[in-house]
């Protein structure tokens, strides 16, 4: 492993440079640069690739342009915008955080580190992200593609997931410049998702590839020592009722996938959706994929002539077909809506 300060190496000036006339520059969250804005666009880039994030970012910031039109916004509002991007706990936590911000900060972003952390949803590489982006303030960052660039550049051997990070974040902690921080921060993530790839670097393209203990010579990465588990099948069955303009919808408030987003009945006896007969009824089936878990869906669709008072606690609403843009759904569940 290459040791940094042994051999007086400075990586940062070779990926400022390379970031000033290489960089992805373009991305809407590199313009008009406010803490409000990063701070959205870390959140939506956790786990997600750019080019899934940028409608969704764009949307977002159409709807609530600034923090201070955030402030009024419902969850339901919040995660209505996130439908079909998944990882809906980010959502939820972008709520919970701007609450804090409103009840606790005054409504002020949080300028100081250690505030950014007490965050839902803000780790210290999401708030190093934001310090170094935002208030151009030198903070170490640790996500996926910096992970990969120092793990290569470094010849870190480390097998153990904490041990390895453990001493990625001193590596980080060690390159991370003191000027420049703003190009140095987009630059290291850029180069971890466009040109250190995690198939088929580029090294011909590489700024660092004369001084990188990788470089022309990236080997398939090690297993790390963590089992490696099969995605379990589940069976889902739903009831979707619903008639020429509305649809009938319950939250789900469970601790589960899916928390918080508007879903057809899963329980249609308790209640009460067949109390009242039905004009018409088939039924479809998806087949859906998460992150740890497949599922099948099996949904009873019932078509009425008018809606129907429910005689259930259960959080529900009898939807317009014109307004399931306003309510947060699951990919699937939406798509099926639209062709009613």
């Amino acid at each position: 492993m290459i040791n940094l300060q042994k051999n007086n190496i400075d990586i940062a000036n070779y990926i400022v440079d390379w970031y000033l006339h290489a960089g992805r520059q373009d991305l809407p969250w590199r313009n008009n640069i406010s803490p409000y804005r990063v701070w959205i666009s870390e959140i939506m880039l956790q786990q997600t690739q750019v080019k899934t994030v940028i409608p969704y970012y764009k949307r977002f910031l159409h709807k609530f342009p600034t923090l201070d039109s955030l402030m009024v916004a419902t969850e339901d509002e919040i995660i209505a915008l996130w439908s079909g991007l998944g990882f809906y706990r980010r959502a939820k936590n972008i709520f919970k955080a701007k609450e804090k911000i409103r009840l606790e900060l005054n409504g002020k972003f949080p300028k100081d580190f250690e505030e950014l952390k007490l965050l839902p949803g803000i780790g210290e590489s999401t708030a190093g992200a934001i310090m170094s982006i935002a208030y151009k303030k030198s903070y170490p960052i640790l996500d996926a593609n910096v992970k990969r660039v120092l793990s290569r550049f470094a010849k870190v051997k480390e097998t153990s997931l904490s041990k390895r990070d453990k001493k990625l974040w001193e590596i980080s902690s060690n390159v991370t410049p003191k000027s420049d921080i703003f190009e140095y921060t987009q630059g290291i993530m850029d180069l971890g998702a466009t040109i250190c790839t995690t198939k088929d670097p580029d090294c011909l393209q590489c700024p660092l590839n004369e001084i990188c203990a990788s470089s022309y010579n990236v080997k398939a990465p090690k297993k790390i020592s963590k089992v490696i588990k099969i995605k379990p099948i589940r069976e889902l069955d739903f009831t979707l009722a619903y008639t020429n303009k509305h649809i009938l919808l319950f939250k789900r408030n469970q601790e589960t996938f899916w928390e918080g987003l508007w879903l057809p009945s899963d329980d249609p006896k308790s209640h009460n959706i067949y109390n009242s007969k039905s004009i018409k009824q088939h039924n479809v089936n998806v087949h859906h994929k998460l992150t740890h878990l497949d599922l099948n869906l099996n949904i009873s669709l019932l078509s009425y002539n008018n809606i129907f008072k429910v005689k259930t606690n259960a959080e529900h609403c009898w939807i317009k077909k014109t307004q399931i843009d306003s309510f947060g759904m699951p990919a699937p569940i939406k798509k099926i809506i639209s062709t009613l």
